[in-house]
């Protein structure tokens, strides 16, 4: 079976493509530190609108472990067709909620580990030949959701009402963005390859599960 795959693996441009970015992609992730050491502009808490939308917009992408879970679930929407889009949008209302959770001083317990731990889980979920219904998805997302959120939350503490807004309106636009561009490039690729569509996809899994268990050990042994 493995040798099957490995061999489809090997003939397919579009899979080789896929698999050579995914690889591309890695290394540059896996040079990075897990996710609440990320804050935009040097750790300083934005001061009015303009550095509000920006440093929301600039978290999630210069924080990897958010990065490759966004696009973990822009993939993993794909593959549950048009009706799928209701999975980036459970996760990233509860990144909202999440932020709001910091605001408010609530705690939630190792935000890093549950990060960690939620890049590996997904990257495994998009692996499987058949993934969980919408709804298990959308559930576990929104989990995620509130944790990636809640470490959102630490780079507008203390910040006022106006950069804050524009701080949840620029890491939630980014994110959608992000899995938007994901979904629209796995649903062509489904198209496009005619034997087993969503071996590529599952390819992308491994990847992501592989910087999942990078962030994972970081912070365990770390």
């Amino acid at each position: 079976m493995f040798e099957a795959i490995l061999t489809k693996f090997k003939k397919s441009p579009s899979i080789g493509r896929i698999s050579l970015i995914g690889s591309a992609i890695a290394l540059f992730l896996l040079a990075a530190k897990p996710a609440i050491a990320h804050h935009p502009f040097g750790g300083n808490t934005p001061q009015n609108f303009f550095e509000g939308i920006l440093s929301g917009m600039g978290h999630p992408v210069i924080g990897p472990d958010h990065f490759a879970f966004v696009v973990a679930i822009g993939l993993l929407a794909a593959l549950k067709g048009k009706q799928g889009i209701f999975l980036p949008i459970a996760f990233i209302l509860a990144t909202l909620a999440g932020t709001g959770l910091h605001l408010l001083a609530i705690d939630l317990p190792a935000p890093e580990l549950i990060i960690s731990a939620s890049v590996l889980a997904f990257g495994v979920l998009l692996s499987l030949k058949n993934s969980p219904n919408l709804a298990w998805l959308s559930g576990s997302a929104a989990i995620a959701g509130l944790f990636h959120g809640y470490a959102y939350g630490e780079a507008i503490v203390g910040a006022e009402m106006t950069p804050v807004i524009a701080y949840l309106a620029g890491f939630a636009l980014i994110q959608l963005a992000i899995a938007l561009a994901a979904f629209k490039i796995a649903r062509l690729t489904l198209k496009k390859v005619a034997d087993q569509p969503s071996l590529p996809l599952r390819f992308a899994g491994f990847t992501i599960s592989g910087i999942g268990v990078a962030f994972l050990s970081s912070v365990i042994l770390g």
